[in-house]
């Protein structure tokens, strides 16, 4: 819980009154931890002379159904920012058209750090490189930090020969066409990523696109199909019953959530490979950059604590916290990355 800021300056002129009676020594140290108040939160003194953000409760839109890994991790950051703005957090789930109806309403909403969007991959990097979407994630929606990276993992049925990641690239390089691999729809994460992959090492393989991970994952570990990548959430279940081989994850420096499975980068000869699903907050353009680095200075402190990291653990996405800057960059270099593979695989969505 913060402190309240106007207290420790009360009790700092109180404490220099009593040893120094200058009533002029006085006004000017006032002024002085004014001052060093206002600048400790970063604000502007125009933001300052509004009120210390925040003041209010604060928005959060999900755009997608309770329970899912981005309201879990959403849930799991509001109660940390909580804490450490001193204020509450209302989450709201505005779920709908694969994320796009929430994430429109938070790019549509006042720009004052009073609405923020959990976001996602899907919604904010994928669906705009496929359709027209109500809304541009560059020009309307401002990066604030991200919360963390969901893993894929690179799955085959337990009896595949193939004994590590290299043979497997091997088996599929001599064999152009002949193997498959799953995904959890065309245009989807999973998809962009395990197309990624066989981009990354000159692999010719068969896509069978299904309607979610689950029946994917089903037709892999029985054999009907070779491979997938898909997310440690979904396929660490049946690596671990022994139901599915891992051959690699999908990011550089491997995973907590995914222990004992090497990255792909190093495991297949993929240097810098490094992609996954990421969550996130970002805000309505137009809000203040004090706002934006206040918050994503917040989101930094709530990442490092035990609780909010054991839910993340929980729903198996790596704790990954990027401030502002840094997540604006990682955004721009996978949708440029993910546009790539789209345009190189003439992937299209079929209208449903």
């Amino acid at each position: 819980m913060k402190k309240n800021p106007q207290v420790e300056v009360v009790q700092s002129e109180t404490q220099l009154s009593t040893s120094d009676h200058n009533p002029s020594r006085r006004k000017m140290l006032g002024a002085a931890s004014a001052l060093a108040l206002t600048s400790g939160l970063g604000l502007s003194a125009n933001a300052a002379a509004q009120g210390a953000y925040p003041n209010k409760t604060i928005k959060m839109i999900v755009p997608w159904p309770p329970g899912q890994a981005t309201d879990l991790g959403g849930r799991a950051l509001a109660m940390g920012l909580t804490r450490v703005l001193g204020q509450s957090i209302v989450v709201e789930n505005k779920a709908g058209a694969g994320g796009m109806i929430g994430t429109d309403m938070a790019a549509k909403a006042a720009g004052d750090g009073y609405t923020i969007l959990a976001g996602s991959s899907g919604p904010v990097t994928v669906l705009p490189l496929f359709q027209p979407t109500p809304y541009d994630p560059e020009r309307d929606l401002i990066p604030v930090a991200m919360m963390g990276l969901s893993p894929y993992v690179l799955v085959t049925a337990p009896d595949f020969p193939a004994k590590d990641a290299a043979a497997l690239v091997k088996l599929i390089k001599d064999n152009p066409g002949k193997y498959t691999f799953a995904s959890s729809g065309t245009g989807a994460t999973a998809h962009l990523i395990a197309e990624s992959f066989n981009a990354a090492l000159g692999l010719k393989a068969v896509h069978v696109p299904y309607k979610g991970s689950s029946p994917a994952l089903t037709d892999v570990v029985t054999g009907r199909v070779t491979y997938c990548l898909e997310t440690a959430a979904a396929t660490m279940p049946f690596v671990r019953d022994g139901r599915a081989k891992a051959y690699g994850v999908s990011l550089l420096k491997g995973s907590v959530v995914t222990p004992g499975i090497p990255p792909l980068a190093t495991a297949a000869g993929i240097p810098g490979f490094d992609l996954g699903a990421w969550l996130g907050v970002l805000v309505p353009k137009g809000t203040p950059k004090e706002i934006v680095a206040q918050l994503s200075q917040a989101m930094g402190t709530v990442m490092k604590s035990p609780d909010v990291a054991e839910i993340f653990m929980r729903i198996a996405v790596e704790n990954d916290y990027r401030p502002s800057e840094e997540f604006a960059r990682y955004l721009k270099a996978t949708s440029l990355l993910f546009s790539d593979v789209i345009k190189k695989n003439n992937i299209k969505i079929e209208a449903s």
